[in-house]
């Protein structure tokens, strides 16, 4: 009897190693670290969360709230006029200077001091710039939003906005300021430890954007989610490790800077330019359709878009968590693993991206065959119909590979697309406005595919040249 209990602890043994060995392989295949892990299941848990948290908006919001709630956040990301791109300049630029040192313990600094000092002079520059233009947002988003909402809101007063979107404002703000600091820490290789933390507030904020609907906060979820990222952010700068590294940065002696000037403007003006092209391209859809075609519609777009963002941001998290590893290998000329690690990622967030959509319109499909209902509405009229969501899968599905190529040079502290995100951004505004005011949906959807489309091939262009141009001269 004990020798056939010791047979089956260790058959059950052995199948346990093969299984975790199994696991270990596929995700090595897939390009699965620690970093890809933390923010993988982090936006997992994101991607699945809005899912869950779309059930909660269509039974505890109106066709109407649903609008506002949408809109709030595409008007929200005006605050691209004023980040203008910084955070991933910053983590970039701490990156090129932290090739050179090393983090004794994972704290204290250690090698030449110039590169100390220009880290030094990255994280004062920062809070500079990001404590004068937080105040800037708030004002500008306070503005902004109460002419919108108080001239196109068809609701007649029945939608209580006003107090939800001040408190939005405030907390948008906070969060501007606190932005940079992740990004710093990312560049000097915390990008495990900052995935991790954003794993936590992910689970945070939907525990309470869930909570707060079920006991009927309505429109003031937006601020409460923001607010729960504010207080937990705070608390792991200031109860972990982290506080001693960027304190001990803080404090080294600046005696050569990281000119703002000379080497910050000449590539952030346009990586701003495109970015605010990106506004153009991604944010006018919610508020051109609630000002055309009234929040439901709006709503209907938001939600689609909730979906197809959270998939999106699932499969990059392959590319964004080697910004640093790039950005390192750029600095130090090693081209041949740069490119080879690269190459594998993209083959495996196409893929990842690629799988997700297609669960995406499967459930769409069944949703609307089955006409699946929750509190007595019908899922599928919360979202687009089936041809504008198409419309908008085929763009999802062709921005993975111009957003890889993108970041790939953008890690060269170089912004090659910055004439080709104009143009398509021009394009895309112009073709939401006027399509979208006579066709409506599907006018705005078909455009969008369409502009997507054809820049792709001019995309891969910048990308193959750029590429080949500066490599042979470095």
């Amino acid at each position: 009897m004990f020798i056939q209990d010791d047979l089956q602890k260790n058959v059950f043994i052995i199948l346990k190693i093969k299984i975790l060995s199994l696991i270990k392989n596929l995700a090595y295949k897939i390009g699965v670290d620690k970093a890809v892990a933390y923010t993988s299941i982090a936006r997992i848990i994101q991607a699945g969360g809005s899912i869950i948290s779309i059930l909660f908006v269509v039974r505890y919001l109106t066709g109407v709230e649903q609008g506002f709630y949408y809109t709030f956040g595409s008007i929200l990301a005006i605050q691209v006029f004023f980040e203008l791109g910084l955070n991933g300049i910053i983590t970039q630029y701490v990156a090129h200077e932290a090739s050179h040192l090393t983090l004794r313990d994972g704290m204290y600094l250690e090698g030449e001091e110039k590169y100390k000092s220009r880290l030094s002079s990255l994280l004062h520059f920062s809070v500079k710039w990001y404590s004068v233009f937080a105040i800037v947002l708030f004002v500008a988003l306070m503005v902004v939003g109460f002419v919108f909402f108080t001239k196109y809101d068809k609701s007649g007063g029945l939608v209580s906005w006003r107090f939800p979107w001040t408190l939005l404002c405030i907390c948008t703000a906070v969060n501007l300021l606190i932005a940079p600091v992740f990004a710093y820490l990312e560049g000097l290789g915390k990008v495990k430890e900052v995935a991790k933390i954003r794993l936590y507030q992910n689970c945070f904020g939907l525990f309470f954007v869930w909570s707060s609907l079920f006991l009927g906060a309505k429109l003031m979820v937006s601020g409460i989610n923001s607010l729960v990222w504010i207080l937990s952010a705070s608390f792991f700068i200031f109860a972990t490790p982290f506080k001693v590294i960027l304190f001990d940065i803080w404090h080294i002696s600046i005696i050569q800077k990281v000119s703002y000037k000379h080497e910050i403007f000449p590539y952030q003006w346009k990586i701003a330019l495109s970015w605010i092209s990106g506004y153009f391209i991604f944010q006018l859809f919610n508020p051109v359709l609630f000002a055309t075609d009234g929040a439901v519609v709006a709503g209907q777009m938001g939600m689609t878009l909730a979906v197809l963002n959270g998939i999106s941001s699932l499969s990059m998290s392959w590319i964004s968590t080697k910004i640093p590893m790039f950005s390192g290998l750029i600095e130090l000329k090693n081209y041949n693993q740069l490119d080879m690690i690269f190459n594998k990622t993209l083959k495996q967030l196409v893929f990842i991206n690629a799988l997700g959509l297609i669960v995406m319109l499967f459930v769409f499909f069944v949703i609307k065959t089955f006409h699946i209902t929750l509190g007595g509405m019908n899922l599928g009229d919360r979202f687009l119909n089936y041809i504008p969501m198409i419309l908008m899968v085929i763009p999802s599905f062709l921005n993975q590979f111009v957003g890889s190529w993108a970041t790939y040079l953008r890690c060269h502290k170089q912004e090659p697309f910055l004439v080709n995100s104009l143009v398509s951004g021009i394009l895309c505004c112009f073709s939401t406005v006027l399509m979208g005011k006579f066709l409506g949906v599907i006018g705005i959807t078909g455009g969008y595919c369409l502009i997507s489309a054809c820049s792709l091939p001019w995309a891969y262009n910048i990308y193959i040249t750029k590429k080949n141009e500066w490599h042979n001269e470095k």
